[in-house]
């Protein structure tokens, strides 16, 4: 299964993946329920900012990640500068920006049959109500790797039009993303069968 796990040393990369998704579900879900304003949204980027540095990836690959999602962002903002005020518009992108970052962080420090295995583990007691917690625990972790996986990829194919002097416009970048995005769902579906979860 593809992964965008990167190898390090840092005390995220060290936490067991248990209590990591555990810390990361919970910092989602309070940034989801509380950037409601932006002196709140700068506290949320000084703290994922911070977790980037923290893993030993730092201010540059920080800012690597969150410019990979710079055609994310506008889809999401223009739609939303037609209904909504501009301030308001920018503190919901903004917000699903920071959630994205740091599922983006979580699968870059944490391998995918960790994911797999933690989940598996914690949703073990649903067995008693005839839900199966392996394919639970699949979806949730395929959740977790495969954006931060599609944004890699657009980034790999920004820097190959960049490379053949190619402007990366909308319409040049995404039959490319779409095509990558493709493969990899064959990729993830020859994983499943593999694992017997088809």
């Amino acid at each position: 299964m593809i992964s965008i796990y990167r190898p390090g040393t840092s005390s995220l990369h060290r936490l067991s993946a248990g209590p990591k998704i555990l810390f990361f579900a919970i910092l989602t879900l309070i940034m989801g329920l509380s950037l409601t304003s932006l002196p709140m949204l700068a506290i949320a980027l000084v703290v994922v900012v911070g977790l980037y540095v923290l893993a030993g990836f730092g201010l540059t690959g920080f800012a690597r990640q969150a410019l990979a999602l710079r055609w994310v962002l506008l889809a999401m903002l223009i739609p939303q500068l037609v209904f909504l005020p501009i301030e308001t518009a920018a503190i919901n992108s903004s917000r699903v920006l920071l959630v994205i970052l740091a599922c983006t962080l979580l699968s870059m420090t944490t391998r995918v049959p960790a994911l797999l295995e933690a989940c598996e583990r914690g949703l073990t007691p649903l067995w008693r109500f005839g839900v199966d917690p392996r394919r639970i625990g699949l979806v949730l972790a395929l959740t977790l790797t495969t954006i931060p996986t599609i944004v890699r990829f657009g980034m790999d194919i920004r820097d190959a039009q960049r490379a053949r002097g190619i402007t990366p416009w909308p319409h040049t970048f995404v039959v490319p993303l779409l095509v990558a995005s493709l493969r990899h769902a064959d990729h993830l579906a020859e994983a499943l069968v593999a694992r017997g979860a088809s």
